[in-house]
């Protein structure tokens, strides 16, 4: 397992003046998968961590490292998955869960030993983690796709109609803190979360993928008076701040999946944004 990759926090103001260098390096997750590794981002936004555990030909531990100065990586946090590529398996002090493509599975706080392999090398899975830190255990749910709330949203003549599937939510099973979801975009629509918001009480993690070799993803942030851009391409992941928009459009329709942590993880706890505000 690599060495966490670690990112500090930083005030807007400092955002206004990044080049476009500079904000890739401080927001852009651009190594998600690794072959036969596990590739982690700690941020100190709200402290989460997301990456990706891409086991082909071996199976791959999950490890505290140094960074988390923990005996293991679920001494003192929770954690939310979902495979996005073939069968795998996913271990947990032992007992074994079975996930498919777009499966989604809550490990609550205290597993100490968790585990990672794919079922046919030629298809391998790919599982995309969030994990953010808790104050007290909660049941591990697995969370076939067929179990998250569906909640269509948008239209075709604003290009914007999705469905957002949500594994880890309060509708759904009881977690601490961590929050997280997967948006579908429908065929012909590239904008997610249009209008846009900010939610000041928590911070977010969009990881983009079902995206084409010769697609990207045009990712908005900043303050709603100060936008940025951030060009993202598939299997790569962005760090959204509490006081950032978080929206993008893209040269397709594609697959985003969001990862919240923060004081309060209620969904409809946003700011909305006029777009005719945006600047």
């Amino acid at each position: 397992m690599k060495e966490l990759d670690v990112r500090y926090a930083n005030h807007p103001d400092d955002s206004k003046k990044y080049t476009t260098e500079e904000l890739r390096k401080h927001y852009l997750i651009e190594e998600v998968f690794v072959k036969d590794d596990i590739s982690l981002t700690y941020s100190h936004q709200d402290r989460i961590i997301a990456g990706g555990a891409y086991p082909v030909d071996k199976e791959l531990i999950l490890e505290a490292g140094d960074a988390l100065r923990a005996d293991y990586f679920l001494q003192r946090r929770e954690l939310g998955i979902i495979n996005i590529g073939g069968d795998g398996i996913v271990t947990l002090d032992g007992k074994q869960y079975v996930m498919h493509k777009t499966d989604g599975l809550y490990v609550g706080m205290g597993t100490k030993e968790v585990k990672f392999s794919s079922i046919d090398s030629n298809n391998p899975a790919k599982f995309y983690m969030c994990s953010s830190p808790a104050h007290k255990t909660c049941p591990t749910v697995y969370l076939p796709i067929e179990k998250a709330k569906k909640v269509p949203m948008g239209d075709q003549e604003h290009l914007n109609m999705r469905v957002i599937n949500q594994f880890i939510h309060s509708d759904v099973l009881e977690t601490c803190q961590l929050s997280m979801g997967m948006t579908v975009l429908c065929p012909g629509n590239a904008w997610n979360t249009m209008p846009c918001h900010t939610h000041e009480r928590r911070m977010e993690v969009y990881f983009y993928f079902d995206l084409g070799d010769d697609d990207v993803v045009f990712h908005l942030m900043g303050q709603p008076q100060e936008t940025r851009t951030i060009v993202i391409k598939n299997e790569q992941a962005v760090i959204s701040p509490s006081w950032s928009i978080h929206a993008g459009f893209a040269t397709k329709n594609y697959t985003f999946i969001w990862g919240m942590c923060g004081e309060n993880k209620t969904y409809n706890d946003m700011d909305v944004i006029k777009t005719t505000d945006l600047k």
